[in-house]
């Protein structure tokens, strides 16, 4: 791992409310055949030993997602104290500036990209208290990683992550079979760009139009009137990036079942859902009621499905993108998430107490051996 840069800033948390703070802020750079790039976040004040988490964004998005200008949920993580690494996947953001190409198969997210970061992360913090947070596709991939990380991993919370893709989505459903039907057909699309920087920058353009009455589609990433004009136009700016169609087509593909299809895996033959159902990591699942990408339908199979003995399901009134950054997300998920969060690692600390002065005793009755 190579620090790049690092230096001491500060930030806006949320600009709305007036509440700002100073961070440590270092540009790491992961290198390898692929690069990766992540920015690490702690409190200036030395408060940043509660837990480290590491952010993991949705399909076509970047670093941004969790990071606005304006309101940063990055922010608000390191100023309540924790180690907060902040992660571009291979052929987003600073990653593709670096070298890394995009993804040719949804796999390599999972198989690599992850796998990588967790290895970088520890490292860095010599620490194992690692909690894993994604969007959208990035809390897929993790649904898939962190079962072969659970040495790593303390905990798993997703946000708007649809487990069972296109389920409670009549367009999404009708855009699968628009996907199986050109398969049928032996249609090969190849690696493209998709441009989803131009999606964003037409969207705000039309945002108006968007959320009127007279747009008739279900389908946007917001919930009309959850986010302010210009939280919406900075996120659709800095967060919308490049995206590889394979990866939203695999995701299609996988449309009539569970995250992963029925692939067995060559490290266990488990598929990806088999794995992660077995997965024991405490597990936070939240879902937006305004979300018409991953509609709770959707969402809410995974906490189903887990056994993990310490697993939680929350709904919100919030849309895809004001999850994360919406008028009422500094006060719903990122408090949600923090809590969450910092109970388990509060936790995990305290057993940690326990089982030193356990030890401790234990030597200290010992009688000397001649």
């Amino acid at each position: 791992m190579t620090i790049l840069r690092s230096e001491i800033v500060e930030q806006p948390i949320d600009r709305a409310t007036g509440r700002t703070g100073k961070f440590v802020k270092e540009v790491v750079l992961v290198r390898g055949e692929v690069p990766l790039s992540m920015v690490r976040k702690r409190s200036a004040t030395g408060r940043d030993d509660r837990a480290t988490v590491l952010l993991v964004h949705g399909y076509g998005q970047n670093r941004y997602a969790w990071h606005l200008p304006s309101r940063s949920f990055v922010n608000h993580l390191a100023n309540a104290g924790f180690d907060t690494f902040n992660l571009d996947l291979r052929g987003q953001g600073r990653s593709r500036k670096y070298g890394a190409p995009r993804p040719s198969v949804l796999a390599e997210y999972i198989e690599e990209d992850l796998p990588r970061a967790f290895a970088e992360v520890r490292a860095a913090t010599g620490r194992d208290d690692l909690f894993l947070v994604g969007h959208s596709l990035g809390g897929l991939i993790s649904y898939a990683a962190a079962p072969l990380a659970t040495q790593s991993l303390r905990g798993l919370c997703t946000i708007g992550s649809p487990f069972h893709f296109t389920q409670g989505s009549t367009i999404l459903r009708f855009l699968a079979q628009v996907v199986a039907t050109l398969d049928k057909a032996g249609v090969q699309v190849g690696n493209p760009t998709l441009p989803l920087r131009l999606v964003g920058r037409s969207l705000s353009m039309f945002r108006g139009y968007l959320e009127s009455p007279l747009y008739p589609f279900k389908l946007r990433g917001w919930h009309a009137g959850a986010i302010e004009p210009e939280i919406l136009a900075e996120h659709l700016k800095y967060a919308f990036d490049l995206a590889s169609l394979p990866v939203m087509l695999t995701m299609f593909r996988w449309a009539s079942g569970a995250f992963g299809g029925s692939i067995a895996s060559k490290i266990d033959g488990l598929s990806y859902a088999e794995r992660f159902e077995r997965c024991t990591l405490p597990l936070l699942v939240i879902a937006g009621t305004g979300d018409d990408l991953a509609p709770p339908d959707s969402v809410e199979p995974a906490y189903l499905v887990s056994r993990s003995a310490d697993k939680t399901y929350r709904e919100l009134p919030l849309g895809h993108i004001d999850l994360l950054v919406g008028r009422d997300a500094p006060k719903t998920t990122w408090r949600m998430v923090e809590r969450w969060i910092g109970d388990r690692a509060a936790k995990l600390k305290n057993e940690r107490v326990s089982e030193d002065r356990v030890t401790m005793t234990g030597l200290s009755g010992q009688e000397d051996v001649p």
